[in-house]
């Protein structure tokens, strides 16, 4: 058992660990079929030997190359630790500075068995977002940041670390790129030899930035969706006796039973691989499953007759789910289902991310890595079928959206019947859930902002909560919009609702929906406990990706954005610029994430909080940038509710300038014009 000094220490070359290989009873990721030629496999092969000398080459070779031929990458799992990889007490990192510690701690809780998707392929969550390409990052990486001073920073390029390099104290010590290839060879063939090749790598959102904090995150924005689902479409607070039905209980869609269970519904969530509804049954965050669609029926409609609160995970494909209650809408007359979604990775659709209705679990896996042409074929059959039964239950009071998993995307692709007649290249028949549902809080400057109690300590967790619902309290009571008031509240319950139903899995984190003010004072506040000792470590502020101004993905997070600048990335771009300039600890930007490779740029960061000054001036800076760019940009897009907010914002604030734009009044000119 490897210790976190010997972690640290660099590559393990002599003697070099046991070849362990791949661990039974530990979920894997699918094989990938990256179809390199022979010249292709041993540049593969080269560059994963770069790593280490010329004396042990020999030997690492053969199993390398094996590794490329079984599962399409090499991983490299000689050098998986044989430690209990958990995010430890930052002060147990061998470390010369808090960021360093506070770097290795997030990293460490990504790959967290308890946490990761597929924890020896280090991939953390969504099928294939992954942490580092190989292990041989892993250790490199440990030992640069163990060595690193105030005046230096890391630069990982797609998971590989380049090096340290001179800089200054206010600089980020560490900048992350995930995945930053040309536009012109960004295609989902090419990424697969590209990453087959270790030259680059697909992060998602938060695993290739070392922010993930488990399904805690998705919970809560599971929680706001359905919620706000309700009173838009439904009409309706109490969701007493209504059903939700999805897919997913995986890296991130396992948190969806979770949240069905803190809105007072019933869920029902199809999951093809057993273990994956094994584990969230045992986390407790499953109520009941069953592999019987006669079941899960029965048990659908008793829930509903007595109003229960209930999460049923059914064992078995989502497509046969749809098409049951189309059956008993057929010949009841009934529909059983108010609400629905999907949570499946279908932004990686032919290579774990969908599995076909036609086939069983296993019977996909092997058809996915011997044939993948007819594997393609079978997934948009698929599609097809689910969409074709969607459809017919929306025209009862059902509603459908799009959780921005690029569902309705590939199902469209597909050839699904989902155009919506008239639309834009952003809009389908069915809305994505940030136009109809979450869009108005992100114009607001609403998103998912997170913090991690790096002591490890449960009890600094319940303090970051008490300040955090006293900052939202406060603001209430000093008055705000009353749209405003009714986030605040939402996130109010949330932090209660989030402690006792025990969310946290891996490191000590809490996440709630946040506007720029917010996220401020909650800031401070905590920064003020660290420096009067009343929280024991440093606590790291981040968010998802997924947020005001982190991404720019024409179907997901910008979608409800309609001038025409969907398709543009400069956002994201200038949200990872302008967070390393005004003091982030980290920052990374990412090709890919949520709605998959070549679809979407996203950045995030990390901010350490040591209880210093300097520590609350960056907070104050960072924070507000982060959050004002993409209201600015909402703002010129034409967003009313983002027109009101920066220009309540300039008012308050002399420094913030923003061009706002004028409306077209009268259409006849532009109608005039173009007679012309």
């Amino acid at each position: 058992m490897s210790s976190l000094q010997a972690l640290c220490s660099g590559l393990p070359l002599r003697p070099l660990p046991e070849n362990r290989g791949r661990q039974a009873g530990v979920p894997h990721a699918p094989v990938r079929t990256p179809s390199l030629s022979l010249v292709e496999k041993q540049l593969a092969l080269r560059n994963a030997l770069r790593y280490f000398p010329a004396d042990v080459q020999e030997l690492l070779a053969p199993e390398f190359a094996q590794e490329l031929q079984l599962y399409g990458h090499i991983y490299m799992y000689r050098f998986c630790p044989d430690i209990e990889m958990r995010a430890y007490p930052v002060e147990q990192y061998p470390c010369q500075t808090k960021a360093a510690a506070a770097i290795m701690h997030m990293i460490m809780n990504n790959l967290d068995p308890a946490v990761a998707q597929f924890p020896q392929e280090l991939v953390t969550y969504g099928g294939n977002g992954q942490v580092f390409s190989n292990w041989a990052q892993f250790w490199l990486t440990m030992f640069y940041l163990s060595k690193m001073t105030e005046e230096q920073t890391l630069v990982m390029y797609s998971g590989h670390p380049l090096g340290l390099f001179p800089s200054s104290r206010s600089a980020p010590r560490l900048v992350i790129t995930n995945g930053m290839v040309i536009p012109n060879y960004s295609s989902r063939m090419e990424y697969e030899k590209l990453f087959a090749l270790g030259v680059t790598m697909y992060g998602q959102m938060t695993a290739g930035s070392y922010c993930y904090i488990g399904p805690q995150g998705i919970v809560h924005g599971t929680v706001l969706t359905v919620l706000n689902a309700a009173r838009r479409y439904l009409g309706i607070e109490d969701l007493a006796g209504k059903v939700f039905v999805t897919s997913g209980l995986g890296g991130m869609s396992g948190a969806q039973a979770k949240a069905a269970v803190i809105v007072g519904c019933i869920g029902v969530i199809a999951e093809v691989d057993k273990a994956a509804l094994e584990k969230r049954h045992k986390q407790g965050w499953l109520m009941e499953v069953t592999d019987s669609l006669d079941r899960c029926i029965q048990r659908l409609r008793e829930a509903r007759k007595r109003k229960e609160v209930l999460s049923l995970g059914y064992h078995g494909n989502v497509v046969a789910l749809w098409e049951r209650l189309v059956h008993e809408l057929d010949t009841t007359g009934e529909c059983l289902v108010d609400l629905g979604s999907d949570q499946t990775s279908c932004h990686n659709p032919f290579n774990g991310g969908y599995y076909p209705v036609q086939l069983s679990f296993t019977e996909a896996q092997s058809l996915m890595a011997s044939n993948p042409a007819v594997f393609k074929d079978l997934v948009q059959e698929s599609l097809r079928r689910q969409v074709s039964a969607i459809n017919r239950l929306a025209k009862e009071k059902f509603f459908f959206w799009d959780y921005g998993n690029a569902f309705l995307l590939e199902a469209q692709r597909a050839g699904a019947d989902v155009e919506k007649k008239g639309a834009g290249r952003t809009e389908f028949r069915y809305p994505s859930y940030v136009q109809h549902i979450m869009g108005d809080i992100f114009s607001q400057g609403f998103g998912p902002f997170r913090w991690v109690c790096t002591s490890g300590d449960p009890q600094d967790l319940v303090i970051t909560d008490e300040l955090a619902t006293s900052v939202l309290e406060e603001a209430i009571a000093n008055g705000v919009k009353a749209s405003v008031k009714l986030q605040y509240m939402d996130n109010i319950r949330w932090i209660r609702e989030a402690a006792r139903h025990q969310l946290v899995v891996g490191s000590q984190a809490r996440i709630l929906y946040s506007d720029q003010k917010g996220r401020v004072a909650i800031a401070v506040a905590i920064n003020q406990a660290i420096a009067c000792r009343r929280i024991k470590a440093p606590v790291v502020l981040s968010r998802d990706h997924h947020d005001v101004s982190g991404t720019d993905s024409p179907f997901r997070e910008t979608s409800n954005i309609y001038d025409g600048s969907a398709f543009c990335a400069d956002m994201a771009v200038q949200n990872f610029v302008g967070d390393a300039c005004r003091g982030a600890t980290w920052v990374a930007l990412h090709n890919g994430g949520g709605v998959g490779w070549g679809e979407v740029i996203n950045g995030g960061f990390g901010l350490v909080l040591d209880g210093t000054p300097e520590a609350e001036q960056r907070a104050r800076l960072m924070l507000s940038w982060d959050v004002s760019n993409g209201v600015a940009r909402r703002c010129w897009s034409g967003n009313q509710k983002a027109y009101e907010i920066i220009c309540q914002t300039m008012q308050e604030n002399s420094s913030l300038v923003v061009t706002l734009p004028h409306e077209v009044e009268d259409e006849r000119v532009l109608q005039q014009a173009l007679q012309l």
